[in-house]
């Protein structure tokens, strides 16, 4: 007897795992996730990543009239890091001088050259005039020995004396061209000397203008600030190894780091959305922590497209409105552009949300059954949607779609 009751419990333990298992077995099978209508604010917002940068800032250039030199092209040799704290005066960076050094040496051949044929002219014109003047002498001794022949003539026939007059005449005239080809000879080896002397000082003087853009070529800040590079065309940045141009010389910049906006890029959905004057919430990856107030500034009209994609981007501009210490060019911003904002809304996840045949319906719990019911919906953000109608705060919503309700007629607005 004792033995028949125990089977009788044993069976009955059996019994109630058994149907214990079967029924959790389906639970598992049927888990179903929901959710409640809640009242509150909606936030229509497009999330977009961007760069912070300053809007004013002094560029630090290099040398800006190296192009009359015929130096066009100028590697930076040394810069500082980025990010570096300067202040008036400090040291930058260097430019490589081995094409300016090497018309320095250039001008230097040059300048003994036009040295030595100044001193050659010089010698020659010392030479050639002094052979003139004497010539000159010579004539004039001549003048005065005939002079005295003529005095001591005076009883000599008259031929004799005629003789000698007109040597004196002839050698007076020789005398007088003498004197004006010496004039003449003065003014051109004046005219040489002159000539080859502005040589030597117009060469001297561009030695002395290329040693002054040679100290232009160890560049120094021209204001307290913090250095940050110059972006090329293509965007890359300016650094050790780039080219300065005399059409852009600047190399580095100090921003105004009281004056920032992110520079963003936007998809061609969401740039139909983003207008100017829109506010904006700006966070940075560097520190979490801090979220400015901004506003959208300017949306450009056309679009860009990056290397290596065939996306067309539209660049958006958000100016912040408030500053902090921490917050330097460069940094990754998140921005939050705010969209729409509707207040005391009803509100669903986007997964309660089903269709069918163009009809927005939605699996509402009422009591230990399950209704599908049309809903109106009204504007969404990548979350959740607004319900117009059809739905009552803290009603519950069903996720994903319950089992063996597909055949289930909708309860459809009144």
């Amino acid at each position: 007897m004792n033995k028949k009751r125990i089977a009788y419990v044993i069976g009955a333990i059996v019994l109630i795992v058994v149907s214990y298992s079967f029924f959790s077995s389906n639970t598992d099978k049927d888990v179903s996730l929901t959710a409640k209508v809640v009242k509150g604010t909606f936030l229509n917002e497009v999330l977009i990543s961007g760069e912070a940068q300053s809007t004013s800032s002094k560029k630090i250039n290099g040398p800006t009239n190296a192009r009359r030199f015929g130096i066009f092209n100028i590697k930076i040799q040394d810069l500082v890091p980025e990010g570096t704290i300067v202040k008036k005066g400090d040291y930058i960076g260097k430019l490589d001088v081995s094409e300016l050094n090497g018309k320095i040496l250039d001008a230097q051949l040059n300048l003994d050259k036009a040295q030595s044929r100044f001193t050659q002219q010089q010698l020659d014109t010392t030479l050639t005039l002094k052979q003139e003047r004497n010539s000159i002498k010579d004539l004039l001794f001549n003048i005065e020995e005939d002079s005295l022949e003529l005095e001591r003539s005076i009883y000599e026939p008259p031929a004799t004396i005629r003789s000698l007059e007109i040597k004196i005449e002839k050698t007076a005239r020789d005398l007088k061209e003498k004197k004006a080809d010496y004039s003449i000879k003065k003014r051109q080896a004046n005219a040489r000397m002159i000539e080859v002397g502005t040589e030597v000082s117009k060469i001297s003087k561009r030695i002395e203008e290329l040693m002054q853009l040679q100290k232009e070529f160890t560049i120094h800040s021209d204001d307290d600030g913090m250095v940050t590079y110059i972006r090329e065309w293509n965007g890359t940045k300016k650094k050790v190894g780039s080219t300065v141009s005399p059409w852009e010389p600047a190399i580095a910049s100090l921003p105004d780091l009281t004056k920032m906006e992110s520079r963003t890029y936007s998809n061609e959905v969401d740039i139909r959305k983003i207008k100017k004057d829109l506010p904006v919430k700006i966070g940075f990856d560097a520190f979490p922590d801090i979220e400015l107030d901004g506003i959208v500034t300017e949306v450009a009209n056309v679009g860009e497209t990056k290397a290596g994609s065939d996306i067309k981007l539209f660049q958006v501009l958000i100016k912040l409105n408030e500053t902090n210490e921490n917050i330097r060019p460069g940094m990754t911003t998140s921005n939050k552009i705010l969209i729409d904002k509707k207040e005391d809304v009803l509100m669903i996840p986007l997964e309660a949300v089903f269709a069918k045949d163009s009809i927005s319906y939605a699996y509402v719990k009422s009591g230990l059954a399950i209704d599908k019911k049309q809903v109106e919906l009204g504007p969404s953000n990548n979350e959740v949607v607004i319900v117009q109608k059809g739905l009552k705060e803290n009603d519950i919503v069903y996720l994903n779609r319950p089992i063996d309700l597909d055949n289930k007629s909708i309860t459809l607005l009144k």
